[in-house]
């Protein structure tokens, strides 16, 4: 965004002589009058750009007069679409029940590592990293490697491992406040994404509205020593985090704000803090508290047709500083989905509709709306554009950059008027131009009276997964960005959830099998031959069980494919039997061959006393050197490569604990076959 806001951060906590923050403030003060723009400002040259507020009187009367219009409510939908999809959560890891969805891990396409540590003399052996959507843009997730050290949230803690022997050993542990925890690692500073329910910082007794749900806190660690890991600052939010990248050294972070309801007869005595919040770092290496807004009004952009009263913020870190050095962006509008490319972050949120709320009347069609910003410059990111496509996008892999093209993949769905349906949901790819966001072709009529499992764009590739009975992959070309075309289309029972690239003319489908009827039968992997996309075809299967599930169909981070070897893991939990216990929880890997899918073996934790002898959830796994290691909230387990025969097992401290930890690994049997 702009200088100052950056500038402003780093004065308080950075040791800058107090006259520049003194000359910052002042120049802070005149940015913020407004003035009239020339004729040939970028605003009027590029259409699609959002205005922003001339002055915070103009944001608070903005906020106020459309409060009134949605009866006190927010405005924005809670969620992109109107089906519970789980994408890219780690639930919380304060009940060990809960733990095992928030168990580290690491997986597949490669993402730049983070500086390692150690020995200058000794290369860092091959490791995986996490499954990320776009090569070289890193996703938070719930471990992180450089290849010598593992750091891991497991039990509401932050956990550090030596990988660096045969056998990886527990060095150090960290306690974390608040729950949802993910992390980013850049050399030797790790960044917590956290959520915590506490209450406001924002409230203020004399404002009808506060922000009283959930808050952000990121944390900064120094990692420089694992034995001793130290909180270095803290920096506090109202609101949720929505997502994150990291590109190079810049860690940028989005948080979507919403002010609770207030009654209409109150909306003329809010102020301007009941619409921005606040943010507040705590510094241990200054000991100082700072509170800020966490942006300025002037700041503040808002679409053209109302969108809402949340307040899509964007905090671009640079972790090679830490978190006194800030730069903000801020739009007042839904924020749900985040999308990543080298130079673009795209924040996707559904528009507000009126309808939607009054219940007066058939709603429009629902629309979604895409902002761009600017991230090509480190430590820094700028609003550059909006557009909006039909419908809802389900997932990040819903939107994908490429050859100067955004291509969005929605599915608007069915209508209904006084209990009657008025057309079917059917499905889209747009594609629009990178640069303003304008239209540039579209390709409709995907799945008729189905909407979207599944989505991946690979270079003029797309495929799209469709679902209510049987699973129709579509395969696109989109080589003509105003001509986009379905090519082939394949049916097969079930459907997959999510589709991995594993060479130019495979692609790995996990998802569910399902009966000629659409009911959901356990989770299956599939290989389809797409390289005449044409004629895509299955030219493998592998079926793992009546009542089976995996995290990885609703959370890619949860899959591994490491292409040295073809080998790709996927967590696995089982129920088949007729009383419906456990028969299998744990992970299992698949060999992916030119034509074939086969089972290389299993891996399965200790099973926890107080969990009555069940094996605990495996939620993620990596690959370092010539090991397979995998994690849950029990501990981190290590197996070989070639078989996943375990070999050992390095227990984590149990919640209660409050010692140090129980140190080395330990010699592991084999898991039951099931």
């Amino acid at each position: 965004m702009t200088a100052t806001a950056r500038r402003t951060d780093t004065a308080t906590d950075g040791g800058v002589r107090p006259r520049l923050a003194v000359l910052v403030t002042v120049l802070a003060a005149v940015l913020l009058l407004p003035a009239p723009a020339p004729a040939s400002t970028a605003r009027k040259s590029r259409p699609s750009a959002l205005p922003a507020f001339s002055s915070c009187p103009a944001l608070l009367s903005y906020a106020r007069r459309n409060a009134r219009r949605t009866g006190g409510r927010t405005g924005v939908p809670t969620r992109a679409g109107a089906f519970e999809t789980q994408v890219l959560s780690a639930p919380s890891p304060v009940a060990r029940e809960d733990a095992a969805s928030s168990t580290p891990g690491q997986a597949g396409v490669p993402a730049p590592p983070p500086a390692a540590a150690g020995s200058p003399g000794r290369a860092a052996p091959s490791f995986s990293s996490t499954n990320v959507q776009e090569a070289g843009i890193d996703e938070p997730d719930i471990v992180k490697t450089d290849g010598r050290r593992v750091f891991a949230i497991a039990n509401g803690r932050l956990h550090a491992l030596d990988a660096s022997g045969d056998a990886p050993v527990l060095v150090g542990t960290l306690e974390l406040d608040g729950f949802g925890h993910q992390l980013l690692i850049r050399g030797d500073r790790v960044l917590v994404m956290t959520a915590s329910s506490g209450g406001s910082a924002s409230a203020s007794s004399r404002s009808p509205v506060a922000f009283q749900g959930a808050t952000v806190v990121l944390t900064e660690v120094d990692v420089s020593d694992p034995r001793a890991m130290a909180v270095r600052r803290t920096m506090q939010l109202d609101g949720s985090l929505v997502d994150a990248r990291l590109t190079g050294a810049t860690a940028r972070v989005v948080v979507a704000s919403s002010p609770d309801p207030v009654a209409p007869r109150a909306i003329s005595r809010t102020a301007v803090r009941s619409f921005v919040p606040r943010t507040t770092l705590r510094s241990r290496v200054t000991n100082r508290t700072i509170r800020r807004s966490v942006v300025g009004c002037g700041s503040v952009r808002h679409p053209r047709q109302f969108s809402g009263l949340d307040l899509l913020t964007v905090l671009s870190i640079d972790l090679d500083k830490g978190l006194f050095d800030v730069d903000r962006d801020a739009i007042m509008a839904g924020a749900q989905t985040v999308y990543g490319s080298p130079t673009s972050l795209y924040v996707a949120s559904q528009r507000y509709v009126r309808a939607l709320e009054s219940g007066s009347a058939l709603p429009q069609s629902m629309r979604t709306e895409i902002h761009r910003f600017d991230a090509s410059q480190q430590g820094q990111t700028s609003y550059a554009a909006s557009g909006a496509v039909t419908g809802y996008v389900l997932n990040q892999y819903s939107l994908s950059e490429h050859d100067g093209a955004l291509r969005v993949a929605s599915t608007e769905e069915p209508q209904w008027f006084e209990g009657t349906q008025t057309r079917d949901s059917e499905s889209f790819v747009t594609v629009l131009g990178a640069t303003g966001l304008a239209p540039l072709g579209r390709v409709d009529g995907l799945g008729r009276g189905e909407r979207i499992y599944a989505v991946r764009f690979v270079g003029d590739k797309g495929f799209v997964v469709t679902f209510r009975q049987v699973d129709p992959l579509y395969t696109l070309d989109l080589s003509d960005k105003a001509d986009p075309k379905v090519l082939g289309e394949l049916k097969i029972l079930g459907y997959s959830a999510y589709l991995h690239p594993v060479s130019d003319d495979l692609l790995l489908g996990v998802g569910q099998d399902a009966s000629a009827q659409g009911r959901t039968l356990g989770t299956q992997l599939s290989l389809f031959d797409v390289s005449d996309l044409r004629r895509p075809q299955r030219l493998a299967q592998a079926s793992l069980g009546l009542g089976s599930s995996s995290q990885a169909e609703f959370d890619p981070h949860a899959f591994l494919f490491w292409k040295p070897t073809g080998l790709a893991v996927i967590p696995l939990s089982s129920y088949g039997r007729s009383d419906g216990r456990q028969t299998f929880q744990g992970v299992v890997g698949f060999r992916v061959g030119a034509a074939s899918l086969a089972e290389a073996g299993r891996v399965a934790h200790p099973a926890a006393p107080d969990l009555e002898g069940f094996a605990p959830p495996i939620g993620r796994s990596l690959v370092i050197g010539e090991r397979l290691h995998t994690l849950s909230f029990e501990g981190f387990g290590t197996s070989r490569l070639d078989t996943l025969a375990p070999l050992a097992f390095a227990p984590f401290p149990a919640p209660a604990q409050t010692g140090p930890p129980r140190p080395g690994p330990v010699p592991l049997p084999p898991p039951a076959v099931p």
